[in-house]
């Protein structure tokens, strides 16, 4: 037995081995596992990056289904499971968003990112405005064809007599 007293070295290797590594997407990806593996896991240490990075693996993180309470500012402001902290806090103070510490981020976060953020409804707007754009432009092209309502008017006037 491997729990008896002074029994330190096994004779013997494990009994059952696994052969295969897990996968969580052995049966297909589910909406929630595609979610997790596409999450960028930023401005996180090293600890808390590996840590979120094993429940994502080994199919054991759960996303929140509502924003939790930010502990600096006391806000509702945390979208992201397993956090602690919002990002803004997070910014400012340059703490790990997940266990506090002012440890070494692995991946910062940006200030740039959440520009991004807010500015990603504005490319539709300009893409509307150019759509907008080329239907006058293609609304002049006609008008140089050189057809005028004068010319439709003397064909109708020739077909009536």
């Amino acid at each position: 037995m491997s729990s008896q007293k002074g029994n330190v070295s096994r004779s013997r290797g494990p009994k059952h081995q696994n052969v295969t590594a897990f996968r969580n997407d052995k049966y297909g990806a589910s909406a929630q596992v595609k979610k997790a593996k596409a999450k960028l896991h930023d401005g996180l240490c090293q600890h808390c990056k590996d840590v979120l990075e094993w429940k994502v693996k080994y199919n054991k993180y759960k996303p929140l289904t509502q924003p939790r309470k930010c502990v600096k500012c006391l806000q509702k402001t945390v979208k992201d499971a397993y956090l602690i902290i919002c990002k803004p806090c997070a910014l400012k103070l340059e703490l790990c968003l997940k266990c506090g510490k002012k440890e070494d981020i692995v991946i910062p976060l940006d200030k740039e990112e959440e520009e991004e953020v807010e500015n990603t409804s504005k490319p539709n707007k300009e893409k509307r405005q150019k759509k907008r754009d080329e239907e006058e432009e293609e609304d002049e092209d006609f008008d140089d064809v050189g057809v005028s309502n004068d010319d439709c008017d003397s064909d109708s006037e020739a077909e009536g007599n």
